[in-house]
């Protein structure tokens, strides 16, 4: 595939770099938010009664490889806690902050202070999953023939009101699997088996500071996960806080695809970000999408507010998941 490089301008004087892009026409990049919405997966926070049951304590597997059933989970079955890493300390429906979607009364507030193991702090940087459930609502996972696509408004309030670490801070993310050859050598005779590979692509949203006019202030930018070595790379600087609107699609192709756009209209091609191949994997399959709330994790100070609104998932061909309610 052809490497290109390049930047697309879009409103407020924001440049949006299509680094790791690939030598597709525009017409083969799915904009999030095409096809037809799966109503039975996401959520718009609506309902008064909106609850989250976290059955504390919660999990921690990747520090201390320890699961505490029973799993955090809310009311309506569209949400659930990670095994890996844990949820939100707070998840609470609160008032949308100005400026969100018409009509919209409720959103989700996302926030944490453990996010490490419970009780222990780690004085590192760590994170804990908020997760849709689309996998299970829908009866399996989502192919990538079906173009399977998603959104979410997100808001970001101004950067005095962050928790004061530099690094990321909050991310929407897939879980997505592949196929690759794993080599087993026994004796002296090597095989190849195929296994199921998951990864989980996304957008990191970061914190960082530099000099201006004498002065160290903060500032906000994108990072994208991934490149084919694995590695993040930069996405655009954000220039003005308040609700944006993250997006993410994935092409029959294997090809992951990123947009971002400030404000809470429907993202557009302008709103194009970038086209990658994490880990140097093709796509074949989507499991989940899911928010990352990342703090210092110790035990002091929380992280940042983060205020979730209408995350929707799309497909291009809905009559195998009709039945699904």
């Amino acid at each position: 595939m052809k490497f290109i490089c390049g930047a697309l301008s879009i409103g407020l004087g924001i440049s949006l770099f299509s680094s790791f892009g690939y030598s597709q026409s525009a017409t083969q990049i799915v904009v999030p938010g095409t096809g037809v919405q799966l109503t039975q997966v996401g959520d718009d926070f609506e309902d008064e009664g909106w609850e989250f049951i976290p059955n504390n304590p919660k999990s921690s597997e990747d520090i201390d490889e320890k699961q505490r059933m029973p799993m955090g989970k809310s009311t309506n079955g569209r949400w659930y806690e990670g095994a890996k890493r844990g949820h939100p300390d707070v998840v609470k429906r609160v008032p949308t902050p100005p400026g969100g979607l018409p009509d919209s009364e409720g959103s989700l507030l996302l926030k944490s202070l453990q996010t490490g193991i419970p009780k222990s702090p780690s004085f590192k940087m760590h994170q804990d999953d908020f997760i849709c459930n689309v996998q299970y609502r829908l009866g399996g996972t989502v192919r990538v023939d079906q173009s399977p696509n998603m959104t979410t408004r997100v808001y970001l309030p101004p950067l005095e009101k962050w928790e004061n670490r530099n690094g990321p801070h909050f991310a929407f993310r897939a879980a997505v699997e592949t196929t690759v050859q794993e080599t087993k050598t026994k004796f002296l005779f090597s095989s190849k088996e195929e296994k199921d590979e998951i990864y989980w692509p996304g957008l990191f949203i970061l914190r960082g500071t530099r000099n201006e006019n004498g002065k160290t202030v903060p500032y906000a930018y994108i990072r994208v996960r991934a490149d084919r070595r694995g590695g993040d790379f930069m996405g655009p600087e954000i220039n003005k806080t308040g609700w944006w609107t993250l997006g993410l699609s994935f092409t029959p192709d294997g090809l992951t695809h990123y947009f971002a756009k400030p404000g809470v209209e429907e993202l557009t091609r302008e709103d194009y970000i970038a086209t990658a191949m994490p880990y140097g994997y093709r796509c074949e399959e989507v499991r989940s999408f899911f928010y990352n709330v990342v703090n210092g994790d110790n035990g002091r100070d929380w992280s940042t507010d983060w205020i979730i609104d209408d995350p929707k998932f799309y497909v291009t061909n809905p009559s195998r998941f009709a039945s699904r309610k």
